[in-house]
């Protein structure tokens, strides 16, 4: 069993979302002995914004493409070949601004290549990633799994569209919210491990 752990926020041993993505990777670990774990810290070693130079090598057959395309778009089939070698994906998702940190939406932009890990059929799209299980450990300073606030938060429904458009649609969340709300942040964190402890995986 191959686990691949994103990291993704700038708060290091102070995050939250790893906290709750190290607690899952722990249980996985009880579930899969036998199992290797890869961390990949986003936060520390981001993949480049999408330029023109990655997007033109995107669409440029390999025999054609110059020194210059062929080295730009090492990142994508790098993290392509990482995210088709993985069995279960844990991805750390701290909510900044109402959405998902900018280094995780540049690594979703270099595995999202049309031809490669989707493409457009007469039916409609078609993910080309298969057999892959998601977890996603969210946290965030409000409460945005329900109430008037749920209609903001794009980490969830963004990453579910997203990943399931490439073809992975099993997708566990785990959340620790609330954690700047008096009287909440308190417990935030524990009622997040512990929904983590009672979840079968």
């Amino acid at each position: 069993m191959k686990i691949l752990h994103l990291i993704t926020s700038t708060r290091g041993n102070d995050s939250v979302s790893n906290r709750l993505g190290n607690a899952i990777i722990e249980r996985l670990q009880k579930q899969f002995p036998i199992s290797e774990v890869k961390k990949k810290n986003l936060a520390k070693s981001p993949l480049p914004h999408l330029g023109e130079v990655h997007l033109t090598s995107f669409f440029t057959p390999a025999k054609d493409r110059t020194p210059q395309l062929a080295q730009a778009v090492i990142h994508s089939d790098d993290a392509i070949a990482e995210l088709n070698m993985t069995d279960i994906l844990v991805i750390d998702v701290p909510m900044y601004n109402f959405s998902i940190p900018s280094t995780l939406k540049s690594w979703i932009d270099h595995i999202a290549r049309a031809g490669i890990t989707f493409r457009y059929t007469e039916s409609g799209v078609e993910g080309l990633v298969k057999n892959k299980k998601v977890y996603l450990a969210i946290a965030s300073g409000g409460i945005y799994s329900e109430g008037i606030m749920k209609e903001v938060d794009f980490t969830e429904s963004y990453l579910r569209n997203i990943l399931g458009f490439i073809g992975i649609n099993d997708i566990t969340v785990f959340r620790a919210e609330g954690l700047a709300i008096p009287k909440i942040k308190e417990i935030a964190f524990p009622k997040a491990l512990r929904s983590v402890e009672d979840f079968a995986f």
